[in-house]
């Protein structure tokens, strides 16, 4: 091997990555084809010859991956193979669509080509174009689901391969498909390939808690594995005396899911019990008996061990709308005579478990004559259905627009039925008015309130499962802007914003006529000057506000403005209300100057291929955003804007989340190299049991153990139970983990967690 040149290297390389595809395609049930798949491997081949990727492979390598992933691991055939190999034909090369319908059949030639049209991330340079990018996603996907299929194929090698780009490119690809993809694959069914995609964000993002946790996670291996056999010696017993052929899989949470749940409650990684589930996966003795032998395996399960009354799951009759389909139940497992553990059990049917592993691609092979994969399908089509309503009405801002697709990606489930018994899935936490607008927009526009289970309620009710749903409609109903607060769905959020934009439209043309006939009554001319000075009169920042508030009432131009206007009488302006103000520090250390969004100093030369460096030298550069607080240690990144000012956030802010989404090509990577001589503000909150010397006991362990300037303290009592918020003066995110040990230590104390 080491005498072959490069070249002869590279060749090999590719035969047997394309050798493994053919091999993988002969063993799918997929009509064989091979002849069509040789043709398109060629073809791409010899399209991209003399090209590499970062990496330094041959860029063939990369299509041939991508149909790797879409039929080995989504179940797709050779129409996808070949759309797959060739999907960067058109976009990098000479060769154009109707080339390839030419040489490949309409087919394939208009995957391609709407492989083609969302290429490059689903983003571009400008949040026009990047809505503009993602509509042209969606609607691809309505007309062919393989589109898609393949897009996320495609993001999976990338974020597989994301190692050879540079830092804040790994931050914008993985924010984009933590944001976007991984939802598309759940609300797909792509259930390992979106636990895969949020792992592999995750480690990019935050790759020292990645690596951490993945090392707790093999610590406790042994132990979790001895706690498995346990578990399932007495389940093993009992189902091979039923008959049943099966396998009990053992599976243990992802870095990124256990992550998520110490984020969200707050916890510790030794203080995440559910780290341990059990798969029951069994071929049914009786085809027609599936969902009756899955409830036979949980009458042998629950009576050997005890079950949570609150934590079983039933999606047998109902799957959920991406295919889901399983019974799950909670079992304490005993591990000696003084500790228990709780333990999720999964049970599925081989079918059920194929598609809740592969999402509707595995569905299709088994949709023939089943009634629960045609409910399935038409779930899909509803999706699809809703997705093309919201295109019907796209928001203006790109950012509003994908928050309003996004909530229709990752909302868990609850069955909600109607009067006449039909059952309807709807996204949890919903409310009676995200009901109506799922029957009809008529019906959401003219809501009144309800019946839900023959009370009535208002608009604003959150519906539970189970709950069975009366709209009550009034002709005399228009819609309001407080109804945005009650509406949680994409549907509802997206036609109440599009009826109040018209609304506001009209609002502005007639309010532009009353303010012209205004003028005229007072003798001046509407020019942009006299304009301007009426905005800036009333505090308006824009005509359109002024036409607006004139048109609907709010305001009503006087003779007074008039000589305001012709005499220039123009009150002090308001203080910005921005919110990315820089973070103050304390006053008993070092401290640079006061920057906001306007005054912060620009930075005189930024090379994006390089992090950012803090130091206490530069910190009057930047601007710190105040949702998230970033404090030395803080995992962060840095975002650019036209004036060339740097705002700092951390790398899970929300606003920095839809920056690497949409602003993709601003995110800069940045790192900190501070050496403790000035502090940061960070904000705690604690909660507990009201004692005496409590609050002496907290200064105690600040002032005495820490000493630590507390820079406000502000504490709530209430029948025996305290909460409260202290703001302290720290060097970094080390110093503060260490105070938060501390103070939990303390007699009494609840809950400690950091807010900012």
């Amino acid at each position: 091997m080491s005498d072959m040149t490069q070249e002869q290297r590279d060749e090999a390389m590719v035969q047997v990555a394309y050798q493994q595809l053919i091999d993988t395609y002969l063993a799918s049930p997929h009509r064989k084809k091979v002849d069509l798949i040789s043709k398109a491997f060629n073809f791409a081949k010899q399209a991209h010859k003399g090209v590499r990727r970062l990496s330094g492979e041959p860029y063939i390598m990369h299509p041939l991956a991508v149909a790797q992933i879409a039929c080995g691991e989504i179940g797709l055939g050779s129409t996808s193979i070949c759309s797959a190999l060739l999907h960067d034909v058109v976009e990098d090369t000479e060769y154009t669509v109707d080339d390839l319908a030419n040489i490949f059949g309409p087919k394939i030639a208009q995957i391609v080509d709407g492989l083609t049209k969302i290429s490059g991330g689903i983003f571009g340079d400008k949040a026009s174009a990047q809505a503009e990018s993602f509509k042209k996603l969606l609607l691809t996907m309505s007309d062919d689901i393989r589109v898609i299929l393949i897009k996320i194929s495609d993001r999976l090698h990338n974020m597989r391969t994301l190692g050879s780009q540079p830092a804040h490119k790994q931050y914008k690809i993985a924010g984009e498909t933590l944001y976007i993809y991984a939802p598309l694959a759940h609300r797909l069914g792509l259930n390992l390939i979106k636990e895969e995609l949020e792992d592999l964000s995750f480690r990019y993002e935050h790759p020292e808690q990645h690596e951490q946790i993945s090392r707790q996670i093999e610590a406790m291996r042994p132990e979790l594995k001895q706690a498995f056999t346990n578990f399932i010696e007495p389940i093993s017993a009992r189902l091979d005396k039923m008959g049943f052929h099966y396998e009990i899989r053992e599976r243990i949470k992802r870095p990124y899911s256990i992550w998520t749940k110490m984020q969200n409650k707050h916890v510790t990684f030794d203080e995440v019990y559910d780290l341990l589930a059990a798969r029951i996966i069994f071929d049914p003795i009786d085809a027609d008996n599936e969902i009756g032998e899955c409830w036979q395996i949980y009458g042998a399960c629950t009576s050997i061990y005890d079950e949570h009354p609150d934590r079983t799951r039933n999606w047998l009759k109902r799957p959920k709308a991406n295919g889901y389909q399983a019974l799950h139940t909670t079992l304490m497992s005993r591990i000696n005579e003084h500790e228990g553990r709780w333990i999720e059990v999964q049970i599925r049917s081989r079918r059920m478990d194929e598609i809740a592993e592969r999402g509707f691609a595995a569905h299709w092979k088994y949709k023939d004559g089943n009634k629960d994969n045609t409910a399935s399908e038409t779930e899909l089509d509803k999706w699809l259905s809703t997705i093309k309503e919201i295109l019907d009405d796209p928001q203006p801002s790109a950012m509003d627009f994908l928050d309003t697709i996004k909530l229709n990606l990752y909302a868990s489930e609850i069955l909600v039925v109607t009067p006449k018994g039909e059952f309807r899935t709807m996204p949890a936490g919903c409310t009676a008015l995200d009901f109506a607008f799922s029957i009809h927009t008529f019906v959401g526009t003219h809501c009144m309130g309800a019946k839900v289970n023959h009370q009535l309620v208002p608009i604003s009710h959150k519906l539970k499962s189970g709950d069975q749903v009366e709209i009550l409609t009034s002709s005399q109903m228009r819609v309001e802007k407080s109804w945005l607060q009650f509406a949680t769905t994409a549907k509802a959020k997206n036609k109440i914003e599009a009826i109040l934009r018209r609304k506001r439209r009209e609002q502005q043309k007639a309010g532009e006529e009353t303010v012209v006939t205004w003028f005229e009554s007072h003798d001046l001319q509407p020019t942009s000057v006299f304009m301007d000075r009426l905005c800036t009169i009333h505090n308006q920042t824009s005509r359109e506000d002024l036409f607006a508030d004139v048109g609907s009432g709010i305001l009503t131009l006087s003779d007074a403005d008039a000589d305001a206007v012709q005499h220039e009488i123009t009150p002090d302006r308001p203080k910005s209300r921005s919110w990315k103000r820089f973070i103050p520090f304390v006053k008993d250390k070092p401290q640079v100057e006061t920057a906001t969004e306007d005054t912060a100093v620009p930075m005189p030369t930024i090379n994006k291929k390089q992090p950012v460096v803090l130091n206490e030298s530069n910190l009057s550069h930047f601007v710190f955003c105040p949702e998230c607080q970033p404090i030395p240690g803080d995992d962060i990144l840095g975002y650019l804007d036209d004036r060339n000012r740097v705002t700092i956030h951390k790398r899970q802010c929300a606003i920095a989340d839809k920056l690497k989404t949409s602003q993709g090509n601003r995110i800069l990577a940045a790192q900190w190299d501070m050496h403790r001589q000035m502090t940061f503000s960070a904000t705690v909150h604690i909660e507990g049991i009201d004692r005496v010397g409590i609050l002496r006991s907290l200064t105690d362990v600040l002032t005495r153990d820490f000493n630590i300037n507390v820079r406000r303290l502000a504490i709530d009592t209430n029948d025996g139970i305290f909460q409260g918020n202290i703001e302290l003066s720290v060097y970094d995110a080390d110093d503060l983990a260490s105070i938060i040990k501390n103070i939990r230590n303390i007699n009494g104390l609840e809950e400690v967690i950091r807010i900012s």
